[in-house]
């Protein structure tokens, strides 16, 4: 009878054992290793062509990650019809995917209808997760290439030119993509926190047509003096097929490049007047001043009236708008006049001459 009571309690503890967290687990179903869906395609088109962008997912729907390039298999729709095939790609895992997808000749002419895009990753049994968000673009003719662009420099702005086209029944706009190619050179002057930020290196413009007329040129007010930019430009149609706002991008223009170098004048300068110091013997000008933001300097001129020399240079002076000439004799008139001078060195004409004598003193 001693025996079972020392067997009884063996028999619990091996149960107990056997049934506790050190026995093996219920075996887990295995991972269909299907990549996560994509979650951010994008649709362009240029000309006849849409470009398609994503980025591929690191793990599958079992948040496992993935080691090897999945499957891409693209497909297109219009309007409400099904998705069909079009072609795929291999991308690596988290990488970026593209690819181009072509019009056939009847979705590249009339009439503008909706595409929808969407991508399926495929795992190697071909299984896929489900399709990425739908991407839109649209059927129908591109906008014509923009030709004859030319680019003249004046003192409001680079003005641009091109051959004027009708596309009635379109809102389209001509955008605009300028780069600047130089280097403006570091400075150490404290800038002002109120101070506007420095245009960045590359811009995009934009022309709106009024009731279909293509204006045939637009000012690119923004550019400095000074500088070298290339510049493309683009027609763009906006359409709302099926309720969805997509663009349609022309071809880009053939780029054109221009040196916006500073070759105009300032402003005559305005309001010269002279007036007479007898007992200090000279004779003191003001005028009003310029307004360019590039003015470096006033140069002064002066004839003497008893002589039959031609004006000549007889000081220059900063950014102020006054000068005393101590250079002058009593009993003589003289003929003043005032010029403005930028930074670049440009000089505007001389102001309208004013006469002033120095009396003889008493």
């Amino acid at each position: 009878m001693n025996r079972k009571l020392l067997v009884f309690p063996l028999a619990l503890v091996l149960a107990r054992t056997l049934t506790g967290c050190g026995s093996p687990a219920a075996p887990e179903p295995p991972s269909l290793n299907l990549p996560v869906p994509v979650a951010n395609l994008s649709a362009a088109r240029i000309g006849n062509t849409v470009h398609l962008t994503w980025t591929m997912p690191k793990r599958t729907t079992d948040r496992v990650g993935l080691r090897h390039p999945v499957t891409a298999t693209i497909c297109r729709g219009t309007e409400n019809a099904a998705c069909t095939e079009v072609g795929t790609v291999d991308v690596a895992p988290g990488a970026q995917g593209t690819y181009a997808d072509t019009l056939p000749s009847d979705l590249a002419q009339n009439p503008d209808r909706l595409l929808r895009y969407e991508v399926f990753l495929r795992n190697h049994a071909g299984k896929s997760a489900g399709p990425s968000n739908p991407a839109y673009s649209a059927a129908g003719r591109s906008p014509a290439a923009v030709t004859g662009l030319t680019a003249q420099m004046r003192p409001e702005g680079v003005v641009l030119g091109w051959t004027p086209i009708s596309d009635s029944g379109r809102a389209v706009v001509m955008r605009i993509e300028r780069v600047q190619l130089t280097v403006p050179a570091p400075t150490e002057t404290r800038r002002s926190p109120l101070a506007p930020a420095p245009a960045p290196a590359a811009q995009t413009l934009a022309v709106h047509t009024r009731d279909g007329v293509d204006p045939g040129h637009a000012i690119d007010a923004s550019a400095t003096l000074n500088q070298r930019y290339r510049y493309t430009l683009e027609r763009v149609a906006t359409l709302a097929p099926g309720a969805q706002s997509v663009e349609i991008q022309g071809p880009a223009s053939e780029a054109l490049e221009i040196a916006t170098k500073d070759t105009f004048a300032p402003a005559v300068p305005q309001g010269l007047v002279a007036v007479a110091d007898s007992a200090g013997g000279a004779i003191d000008l003001s005028w009003i001043p310029d307004s360019e933001p590039d003015l470096a300097a006033y140069h002064i001129y002066r004839r003497d009236l008893q002589g039959s020399a031609p004006a000549g240079q007889i000081a220059s002076v900063g950014v102020e708008t006054s000068f005393r000439d101590t250079a002058v004799e009593a009993g003589h008139t003289y003929a003043y006049s005032v010029s403005a001078v930028d930074q670049t060195g440009n000089e505007s004409n001389r102001s309208s001459e004013v006469n002033e004598t120095l009396p003889d003193r008493q």
